[in-house]
């Protein structure tokens, strides 16, 4: 991480000072990460952007309680766009439930390539195994693993020990690969389980 991920703090003086400019520095910087953040937790593109964009919504929203950690606004993001795509999974569940509750009508057959099958396949057991932690887990996993925070530096965002987050960290990794095993076809859950070596 470079340091021009971790001085946010004139930035957001001037954001909250109401230069939209400044704030718009900031998506700049950090939407590429958030994005990425969100796919992994979707594994959809376009439920990432509207996670995207919910999350920097939320922090103009909440721009009041925004707490910047060591002078970044990412990591405030970062948990963010966890809490906004669990929020948009149990949407999507009810959503579901109900269009399972309507009349069925005639059955239309789309047709893909296997590689397009194992390509969502692997999106899937990725995803399913991040949902099977718990959201400080999720949150910790996300820091450390795919944003590249020092264990210390997570649970410091998280307001937790480092020696907890070490149990944390160690205990999500197996619950992680025992998911991806659960629900992993051979070739998928070869791929998403190296990840996590």
């Amino acid at each position: 991480m470079g340091n021009n991920d971790r001085d946010d703090g004139e930035l957001w003086s001037r954001s909250l000072a109401g230069e939209g400019d400044a704030f718009g520095v900031l998506y700049d910087r950090h939407r590429d990460r958030i994005f990425r953040h969100a796919y992994r937790l979707s594994g959809n593109r376009h439920d990432a952007e509207d996670i995207l964009s919910a999350a920097f919504l939320e922090l103009w929203r909440r721009r009041s309680k925004v707490r910047l950690v060591e002078d970044s606004v990412l990591p405030w993001l970062l948990v963010t766009t966890t809490n906004v795509a669990r929020n948009g999974r149990r949407a999507a569940f009810r959503y579901s439930k109900l269009l399972l509750s309507l009349p069925r009508g005639e059955v239309v057959n789309i047709h893909k390539s296997e590689d397009s099958y194992a390509e969502d396949a692997a999106n899937v057991n990725a995803a399913l195994a991040l949902r099977s932690l718990s959201p400080t887990d999720m949150h910790l996993v996300s820091l450390v693993v795919f944003e590249d925070y020092s264990l210390a530096a997570a649970a410091a965002i998280l307001n937790i020990t480092p020696g907890a987050a070490k149990t944390r960290m160690h205990r999500a990794r197996r619950r992680m690969r025992a998911a991806i095993a659960e629900g992993a076809t051979p070739n998928s859950g070869a791929i998403a389980e190296g990840n996590l070596s």
